[in-house]
């Protein structure tokens, strides 16, 4: 017993003692240094949590101090949300630093943007009082918008799979109702899951509109549906995540794709720009045989984790397009199908990992195992694979190829296009088409020529005057470029006429 009795003494004494501060300190008298005097939260949604910002406080001096009060100016009736050294909270007391040492303050919003009389909405983290306080402002620009969620099952509490062609998916998502229909510039549209056009409907995206995807989401246009993009060089139609700090402005694989299901028809895509998916469009087969599944006019699809168009066995029409980075191929255009490109630029600077595809695939079979594990290669025609006055570039050496299997149609024309593609290793030895100066199905061909894009790093494909693009273009009737400059006179390959750069 008497044993007993020690031992609880001495674990007494020992937690009494792990929890004495074993240092002192002085007050602090005015001196805190800070990593920033303003801390931007970026822009967030209405009633949206922001992601998480940090602040650090520094105590350069010599002595450990003790800071009294570290406190929102609004105390807590503000929106902002403090943890301060690990403990959440709106007002702290005797917060210790070290000499030479510092803190973290996270901090974290969310506001209702209909409780705010300003869409900026500020505060102040305060640091002391009186004569020794400090203060470091807190702002975010609050956005209302328009939410897409999917319904919840009210009893599993599941949140609903979409059905196609009666079949259930595991897709979470919902179809759009006849008022949603439409999407206009009034304010931001955010979806969560992925957003159906049903069959023989249409949804209208308004020039000037922004749709925001939140992860693992998108937007489907079943068969028979139709999607119409009508942006305007003016004001342009943006696709791209939700996360809207500056930090996720060129994070690719933030949300899902645009997908155009086998039967959807009558598909056009103007002035927009949709950034940071895994697949900016995927496309499949066609829904007519006369027109086009989709017109693609005066678009730019930028930074995809896998491809910025994936078409199979489909039909697209599209002029004034650029696509640039993918981690796997800027356009893959399989199965088959109907491909009709002028003045467009493929660019693939991919930096995020190796890429194994060119920035353009075309070829015209699928692969897949039968029953019995058998590989089958099953082949479509290629009725056309069109591209006038196309730029073909990227950080590979070969950019551009055609991969045909015999038991179809494989028709294909390039002209006046700028191709890289520096086969090191003969790879292509004997490829009739790869053997790009000697197939009639290539004319005027610029072979790895120099592009001199402004910034291919930053996406930014406008080409300079030392290009080798500069007035080799044939005419057409798509008289302008994607920024609405002439090209009548001494038109260049690609989406862009030349510029001096600043």
């Amino acid at each position: 017993m008497r044993y007993f009795i020690t031992f609880i003494i001495c674990a007494v004494l020992i937690s009494m003692s792990s929890c004495r501060k074993d240092f002192s300190t002085i007050p602090n008298f005015g001196s805190l240094e800070f990593s920033k005097d303003t801390v931007f939260l970026d822009t967030i949604f209405t009633n949206i949590g922001s992601a998480t910002y940090n602040l650090k406080v520094y105590n350069r001096g010599n002595k450990a101090i003790t800071i009294p009060k570290i406190a929102l100016e609004n105390g807590t009736s503000s929106n902002y949300r403090l943890n301060v050294d690990g403990i959440p909270g709106k007002e702290f007391n005797d917060i210790d630093i070290l000499s030479k040492d510092s803190i973290f303050i996270f901090v974290e919003t969310t506001i209702d943007v209909n409780t705010t009389t300003n869409p900026l909405y500020t505060d102040r983290i305060l640091f002391d009082t009186g004569s020794n306080q400090q203060d470091v402002d807190l702002v975010t620009l609050v956005q209302d918008a328009n939410f897409i969620f999917p319904e919840r099952n009210p009893i599993s509490m599941k949140i609903d799979s979409l059905t196609f062609d009666g079949q259930p998916t595991t897709i979470k998502g919902r179809f759009l109702t006849d008022a949603e229909l439409t999407i206009t510039n009034s304010k931001p549209t955010v979806i969560y899951g992925y957003a159906a056009v049903p069959a023989n409907k249409t949804l209208t995206i308004e020039a000037g509109s922004k749709v925001y995807f939140h992860s693992n989401s998108g937007l489907i246009v079943d068969n028979k549906a139709t999607l119409k993009v009508n942006g305007t060089l003016a004001e342009k139609v943006t696709f791209e995540g939700d996360r809207l700090e500056n930090r996720f402005s060129q994070t690719p694989g933030q949300w899902g794709t645009i997908w155009m299901r086998a039967g959807s028809k009558e598909n056009e895509v103007h002035h927009a720009q949709i950034r940071n998916g895994i697949i900016g469009i995927l496309i499949d087969s066609i829904g007519s045989t006369s027109t086009p599944t989709l017109k693609l006019q005066n678009t730019e699809i930028y930074n995809h984790s896998n491809f910025g168009i994936l078409a199979r066995e489909t039909n697209i029409e599209g002029h004034n397009v650029v696509i640039g980075s993918a981690g796997q191929a800027s356009l893959a255009a399989t199965i088959g199908g109907t491909y009709n490109f002028t003045h467009s630029t493929f660019a693939n600077f991919w930096n995020n990992g190796i890429r194994q595809l060119p920035a353009v695939l075309v070829n015209n079979f699928f692969i897949y195992n039968d029953a019995n594990d058998q590989e089958i290669i099953e082949t479509r025609d290629l009725k056309a694979a069109n591209f006038t006055n196309c730029i073909f570039d990227g950080n590979n050496n070969i950019e551009f190829i055609l991969d045909k299997v015999d038991g179809g149609l494989f028709n294909y024309n390039i002209s006046n296009s700028m191709i890289s593609f520096t086969d090191s290793n003969n790879s292509f030895a004997g490829n009739v088409e790869m053997d790009i100066l000697n197939n009639s199905n290539y004319q005027d061909i610029i072979l790895n020529g120099f592009a001199d894009f402004r910034n291919s790093r930053n996406e930014d494909f406008i080409i300079g005057q030392d290009s080798d693009a500069i007035n080799k273009a044939k005419a057409t009737q798509f008289n302008l470029d994607i920024l609405g400059i002439d090209r009548t006179v001494n038109p260049a390959i690609g989406a862009y006429q030349s510029i001096i750069f600043d």
